[in-house]
């Protein structure tokens, strides 16, 4: 669950990490009782989950209560990559001496947590990995063990932070760990955080990803999920139970397990297509839930072709065969499938695949991954 800027600055707050005073507006006379209590100067910020603000005029600084009617009047109902501004957050401004870039998230490859670090702040870090990569540090972390001081020390004068500010990013690097940790959050992430004229380190930006799995111990998130913001898409996956995330691309993507998931994004993309969406339907595969999935990829209209991938390892590649081919006949599908089926009971899988007598123009059938996705970005382009 991605929160918003505003939530992201109250969940750090509560790690002891320094954010400016401030308050969230639906209105524009909301903005202008939250500006007189942060004190003028303010920065009005629109409230989107989506990067780009500050250049789609979606950031304003304002001097007085005339100047954030102004802003908050225009910024208010902005779209900004088609996210309605529904609410803005007002706080007081900042000096800044210079700007830095720390985050924490997890590394599943190398099972550890990670810290990335940089002394260019303000940008978006992957801009900086392209144009000068040795000017992030990472630092992986045993969660067992967490950040130790001297760790957070070693990673600031590698990543060249200034002298005057090195204590200062150390002692918040370990709050931001214990934030991650403590507050089991799936990405931690301040840029920029800086360094004020008065020496002092602080988060001027928040960006807050939490994990879902670790709902259960926080009953107090209930109140972030009201203020969610799906897409229709994604409430139909919601209502259904399934790990939906929407993308952009046309080509709708099923596969079990979220690893196997990022990977067929990653070979649509490989092979020149663009996926529509991330969904995971786990372990199971009967008709049920291959219903639900194909429901929802059904539901987009920007869906062309859809691509299943599936490997057995306890899921049984006969059975979700069978969920496949009831499902069929439940859903009417504007786009034809490409399955690849692979791993337990595969080649049982593919038989009752082939003995459906469904027409090849709805569902083909590819041996690899590779041909799987060509095929299914092929058909997408093609639409």
């Amino acid at each position: 669950m991605d929160l918003f800027e505003y939530q992201g600055k109250q969940y750090f707050a509560r790690y002891g990490i320094a954010v400016s005073a401030g308050g969230v507006a639906m209105t524009v006379d909301e903005a202008v009782a939250q500006a007189e209590l942060a004190k003028y100067p303010v920065v009005i910020k629109a409230q989107v989950q989506v990067g780009g603000r500050g250049k789609a005029g979606g950031i304003k600084l304002a001097n007085n209560a005339d100047e954030v009617r102004l802003h908050a009047k225009n910024i208010l109902g902005m779209d900004i990559k088609s996210h309605i501004v529904k609410r803005v957050w007002v706080e007081h401004a900042s000096d800044i001496a210079e700007e830095y870039y720390a985050s924490f998230t997890l590394d599943r490859s190398a099972k550890r947590h990670l810290l990335m670090l940089s002394a260019q702040g303000g940008v978006e870090i992957e801009h900086v990995a392209v144009v000068d990569p040795t000017a992030i540090v990472k630092l992986h972390v045993n969660p067992v063990e967490g950040l130790s001081l001297d760790s957070a020390k070693r990673a600031v004068v590698d990543a060249r932070i200034s002298e005057k500010a090195q204590d200062g990013v150390a002692a918040m690097l370990l709050k931001l760990y214990e934030c991650f940790t403590k507050g089991d959050c799936d990405l931690a992430e301040i840029n920029p955080l800086i360094l004020k004229p008065t020496g002092e380190v602080h988060a001027l930006d928040a960006k807050v990803t939490l994990d879902d799995n670790a709902a259960f111990r926080h009953p107090e998130w209930d109140e972030y999920r009201a203020t969610e913001e799906l897409d229709d898409r994604e409430k139909l996956a919601r209502e259904k139970n399934l790990q939906y995330i929407g993308l952009d691309g046309s080509v709708g993507i099923i596969a079990n397990g979220a690893g196997l998931a990022m990977s067929t994004l990653d070979v649509v993309n490989q092979v020149g297509g663009k996926a529509a969406n991330f969904l995971d339907i786990g372990g199971g595969a009967n008709a049920e839930l291959m219903t639900a999935a194909l429901e929802v990829i059904n539901s987009d209209t920007k869906v062309k072709s859809i691509f299943i991938n599936i490997f057995g390892g306890i899921t049984r590649g006969d059975e979700v065969a069978k969920g496949i081919v009831e499902a069929m006949k439940r859903v009417k599908l504007r786009a034809p499938i490409v399955i690849r089926l692979d791993g337990t009971n595969a080649t049982e899988g593919r038989a009752i695949i082939a003995a459906a007598g469904i027409a090849e123009s709805q569902l083909i059938s590819r041996s690899t991954m590779l041909e799987a996705a060509r095929t299914a970005v092929e058909i997408a382009g093609k639409k």
